[in-house]
């Protein structure tokens, strides 16, 4: 074996290492400047379980879009419906995975970290709005929009849906304001 195959060995098993590395503090559940917070961990785990049963869902999945997307579009599945509400949603949430990873990472840049931590909470207040402002339309009926929606799909907005939007955006707000208090956001290192 000649010195450069070695080398090119060594450093090809190395960056398998860091990949590696970079992967399980992706998945673990830590504090302090290079640990992860709960929030952000759980906001992970709220943005991949969504994403997994929107991928589910795309691949012909039937359980429970009913009272997700209402009875038609689950049983007519429109391609685009598929593509844009279904595998569009569950790339939208794994950038958002992607988005809390940089929150949570002192070496990303501080522009990064500060911008990430920004779009984070407005989502995260645009999820909680978005729950709120549903739960209360439907509890109340407005305009007559139970007759719009469907009863399947009321009662599982009102007890599911509509509070899982509100806890993700709970979450998406908890890991900004953690990481601005953290000085991740600010630069500073713990």
């Amino acid at each position: 074996m000649t010195r450069t195959s070695h080398a090119s060995r060594k450093r090809i098993l190395n960056g398998k290492r860091w990949v590696a590395a970079e992967l399980a503090s992706l998945v673990m559940v830590h504090h302090g400047s290079s640990r992860w917070g709960g929030a952000a961990a759980a906001a992970t785990m709220w943005c991949g379980s969504f994403a997994g049963l929107h991928l589910f869902w795309a691949l012909g999945g039937s359980v429970g879009l009913a009272s997700s997307a209402g009875r038609d579009l689950a049983m007519r599945r429109p391609a685009s419906f598929v593509i844009f509400g279904l595998y569009g949603t569950a790339s939208l949430l794994v950038v958002g995975i992607l988005i809390i990873a940089v929150t949570q990472r002192p070496q990303a840049a501080r522009r990064l970290r500060r911008a990430a931590s920004v779009l984070l909470a407005v989502v995260g207040v645009g999820l909680v709005l978005r729950g709120l402002a549903l739960e209360v339309l439907l509890a109340t009926n407005a305009a007559g929009l139970r007759a719009n929606v469907g009863p399947l799909e009321t009662h599982w907005s009102l007890i599911l849906w509509n509070p899982w939007f509100a806890v993700g955006g709970t979450l998406f707000i908890a890991t900004a304001i953690r990481a601005s208090r953290a000085g991740f956001v600010r630069g500073e290192s713990q």
